[in-house]
């Protein structure tokens, strides 16, 4: 009887937690200008390929923590590649000169308030954490 009741307990704790997450989206500045990006356009941000916004302006992008979940989730959704494969790019990039990585944040609040502050930074983030001051303007599927 008391293993059941913890394992119903364990369960109705992790729906809540799962029911609290939002899905990842990317945000910017509402003063860039910016209403919608693709995820090509994303994926050329994030990956040192082109780091213009469509206004021509360069962008800021902001990558949150090792220890962020939406770090490893953003990156998995974005391109398939896992937390290490992405050092090991990174590493190749910044050996060669070609590229250097995103603006690292320890956390999701350094990257709002960056976001919130600069026209030219762009972030991700879980949607649940969204406030007034950013526009999504790109959502990914669960």
């Amino acid at each position: 009887m008391r293993h059941a009741f913890a394992v119903l307990l364990l369960a109705a704790v992790l729906n809540m937690r799962t029911a609290g997450a939002g899905n990842l989206v990317i945000i910017v500045n509402p003063t860039s200008g910016i209403e919608h990006l693709t995820r090509n356009q994303i994926v050329d941000i994030f990956l040192g390929r082109n780091r213009k916004l469509p206004s021509g302006a360069v962008a800021i992008p902001i990558d949150l923590g090792n220890g962020a979940p939406e770090r490893k989730d953003f990156y998995l959704k974005l391109v398939g590649k896992d937390l290490a494969q992405m050092s090991s790019y990174w590493a190749r990039l910044v050996f060669s000169g070609q590229a250097a990585p995103p603006f690292p944040v320890p956390d999701i609040r350094t990257a709002l308030d960056l976001v919130a502050t600069n026209p030219n930074a762009i972030a991700y983030l879980d949607s649940t954490a969204v406030d007034g001051r950013v526009k999504v303007v790109l959502e990914f599927n669960p």
